[in-house]
């Protein structure tokens, strides 16, 4: 069972297991889900509809939102272990792990796990820089005309987008981040309405509808195999959440059943960004057929109004600067776990600082927290920097995580939790479900690795 401190509620501040208080709702959840979905890949989506064309790419997409949704619900019951409403809480996705399967998978579920959610960070750092540069490159392209390179580097923005994670990096922990989740889901709605009107707006003013039922055409059938499991990949990990999944559970207040909210949370996030995924991707391929960009806005599919396609880059970047650390957090509360049980009794380790703000409440400083911290930043900053195609090997990494942390931990742990036996009815149709998306998720990482092996030879 996950071990839970002894401590007893000493006010209304503490919860029943005295943690913290936690006062999440079906609303802070949605955004905090929202936040994790929808990232600024929902607009590279037009090239994966390109290259699946009119009927493989919808059908694909629906199919990985009813896979996730499968998912996200088994594992929303496996929060509380051995009964999903009245068992003792797990507080994060290894804890769940180690409650139902034991501590061998949990070795292997913890590694794949943070490598996941370290390389997402530094994917977001190479990212926000992409987007920033690409507002100064619109700037350039509207003043200089369209035929001029306006070239500009990343490793300035990279800096900022670090100093800027240093800062709220020191909210103490995913209980206090709501409204940062809340500001970063409004950003993805606000960019993604603008890719899709955008989009829609282009086909208006082309008149017709491009794209094929098959996609884009290549020179060889091995090209196209190679380009549709590219495609396939970006959108079957456009949608998981499950490595954050049991974190976001966890700021749920109850009742109601924090499993119930979060598959009511889930449904609607879901619905929501397949939504916008179907909006941006079809309508950004029926604006440019085989032309559709790797990413309608810093690929610039679109140049004017300028001014919009900049508002749109600037809310990418907001946006990323809350799903950092969403994608952060528990990695912090990981390794001050670690460091604390370890050094249980160094000053450094629990003195905490209560710092007189002006106009604001005190601010607690702690020593580890500040230096775990921005350690963290730095390292994914500078690996940023030194690797800024990195995006490619964080491509096979996601290939890699998919299967065994979206789809076999949370149905092994299901059905350890629920005693399905083997070859039952039950059972076997989960297995057919593992199976299917593990073929899926390695059709994915093949298509990935020649990607990467791609990018480098050019």
């Amino acid at each position: 069972m996950a071990v839970q401190d002894s401590i007893e509620p000493a006010d209304d501040s503490y919860d029943d297991d005295g943690h913290q208080k936690r006062t999440g709702t079906f609303w802070t959840c949605l955004a905090h889900i929202i936040t994790a979905v929808i990232g600024s890949g929902v607009l590279s989506l037009a090239w994966s509809t390109a290259q699946l064309g009119w009927i493989v790419a919808p059908i694909s997409m629906l199919c990985f939102a009813i896979v996730t949704y499968v998912s996200a619900s088994l594992l929303s019951d496996c929060y509380r272990s051995p009964h999903p409403v009245t068992g003792t809480r797990n507080y994060s996705y290894i804890d769940a792990v180690r409650v139902n399967l034991g501590s061998k998978q949990t070795w292997v579920c913890g590694l794949l796990q943070y490598i996941s959610m370290y390389g997402t960070g530094v994917a977001y750092v190479i990212t926000t820089a992409t987007c920033l540069s690409a507002i100064q490159r619109s700037n350039c392209f509207h003043k200089e005309g369209h035929k001029v390179p306006c070239e500009y580097g990343n490793t300035f923005y990279m800096l900022i987008f670090g100093a800027v994670q240093i800062l709220l990096s020191q909210i103490p922990n995913f209980h206090d981040m709501e409204w940062l989740s809340i500001v970063a889901a409004i950003m993805s709605f606000l960019y993604s309405s603008i890719g899709f009107g955008l989009g829609l707006t282009k086909v208006l003013e082309n008149g017709w509808i491009k794209g094929s039922l098959g996609g884009i055409p290549t020179t060889t059938k091995a090209k196209k195999v190679w380009l549709v499991s590219q495609a396939l990949g970006d959108i079957a990990f456009a949608y998981p959440y499950s490595l954050i999944l049991i974190e976001i559970q966890d700021t749920l207040k109850s009742p109601p059943a924090e499993n119930k909210i979060m598959k009511k949370a889930s449904r609607s996030a879901i619905f929501i960004t397949t939504f916008f995924y179907l909006c941006c991707g079809c309508f950004g391929y029926a604006a440019f057929g085989n032309q559709t960009p790797g990413n309608l806005l810093t690929g610039f599919g679109f140049y004017e109004p300028y001014w919009l396609v900049d508002f749109a880059n600037a809310c990418i970047v907001v946006h990323l600067v809350g799903g950092y650390q969403v994608y952060s957090q528990p990695v912090f509360a990981f390794l001050e776990g670690w460091i604390a049980k370890r050094y249980p009794d160094n000053c450094f380790v629990k003195t905490t600082y209560r710092l007189p703000l002006p106009f604001l409440p005190a601010f607690s400083l702690n020593l580890l927290k500040l230096c775990v911290r921005t350690a963290y930043v730095i390292s994914t900053t500078g690996i940023g920097m030194v690797f800024p195609y990195f995006n490619q090997v964080l491509g096979v990494l996601g290939a890699l995580n998919f299967w065994p942390l979206a789809i076999y931990f949370p149905v092994e742990m299901y059905i350890v939790q629920s005693k399905i036996g083997a070859w039952t009815k039950k059972w076997v149709y989960f297995q057919i479900f593992s199976v299917i998306c593990l073929m899926v998720s390695l059709l994915a990482l093949i298509g990935s690795i020649q990607g990467l092996v791609t990018a480098k030879l050019g």
